[in-house]
């Protein structure tokens, strides 16, 4: 202990020791200046100096127009005049195609091509006014819409094809909300106490196995013959995306997870062909 004192002291004295620094005429050694300091204060200025050096030098470069001359800064507000200069090039390379466009119009008239009355009516046309166009439907347009809504319907010929599947209960419960094609609710839903098994209706694969935003713990299961069974809304899933299961095989425990819920139930979709067919029509969930 002695020891570390005495060393303890000594670096102290070092520190705190008293020097003076002279400056004189090397011909007359007349003293033209001197300064009394010790190595402690040498320490603390040239710190100091330092610290101030850093925080002036950020500052400089942080709000003045000298950081555009470091890599990687640009220009204040230079962002926003590329995207007006590009909007004004835009307008004006449209300007110039109409004049390019009246200006052959032109020549057509002076070489008796097509008559004034002619030129002024095309020329008419060719500049539209966005807000004179009409959006109509065309005739390809509605004809698609009408597929879209007929594929979106529930298709009686289809159901009946598939009546003869092979398929067991996911669960036994009360429906609380029923299939609704017309309201885009294309599942059952099935009032359940929380944690209980749900089952694979048929044999396959997991599509998909994860947590989503409005259906919570979901669980997608493709069986054979174009069939595939959503389960949504579980407290647990017990198989993972790319699993083999078995018909009967426990895949998930209820629960009551994800946004669109009210309490613990089973959201249980039904998909054949790529069409949802209302999943009472399959399974008696009494």
């Amino acid at each position: 202990m002695a020891e570390k004192k005495v060393k303890k002291n000594k670096i102290v004295e070092k520190l705190t020791n008293h020097y003076r620094l002279l400056i004189i005429n090397e011909d007359t050694y007349e003293e033209k200046f001197n300064v009394r300091l010790n190595r402690l204060n040498v320490y603390l200025w040239v710190s100091i100096t330092a610290l101030l050096l850093i925080i002036g030098t950020t500052l400089l470069i942080a709000f003045t127009p000298l950081r555009t001359y470091i890599p990687g800064y640009t220009v204040p507000g230079l962002k926003k005049n590329v995207v007006k200069l590009k909007i004004k090039t835009d307008s004006l390379e449209q300007k110039l195609k109409i004049n390019n466009y009246f200006l052959n119009q032109l020549q057509r008239v002076f070489r008796n091509e097509i008559t004034a009355e002619e030129f002024e009516k095309e020329y008419k046309q060719r500049i539209i006014n966005p807000d004179t166009l009409k959006l109509n439907p065309g005739k390809v347009d509605s004809l698609l819409r009408k597929e879209v809504e007929q594929r979106e319907k529930f298709s009686t010929a289809q159901s009946k094809k598939a009546t003869g599947l092979n398929l067991i209960n996911p669960v036994q419960g009360k429906i609380t909300n029923s299939y609704d094609a017309e309201k885009k609710h294309f599942a059952v839903d099935i009032a359940l106490k929380s944690k209980t098994p749900v089952k694979a209706i048929a044999d396959g694969r997991i599509l998909f196995s994860d947590w989503t935003r409005s259906g919570g713990n979901t669980i997608i299961l493709k069986s054979a013959d174009n069939l595939i069974s959503i389960y949504k809304h579980n407290n647990k899933l017990l198989r993972k995306e790319g699993d083999l299961v078995k018909q009967g095989e426990v895949i998930a425990l209820s629960g009551n997870t994800g946004e669109k819920t009210s309490g613990p139930h089973l959201h249980f979709e039904l998909w054949i062909n790529g069409y949802p067919v209302n999943p009472a029509d399959y399974f008696n969930f009494k």
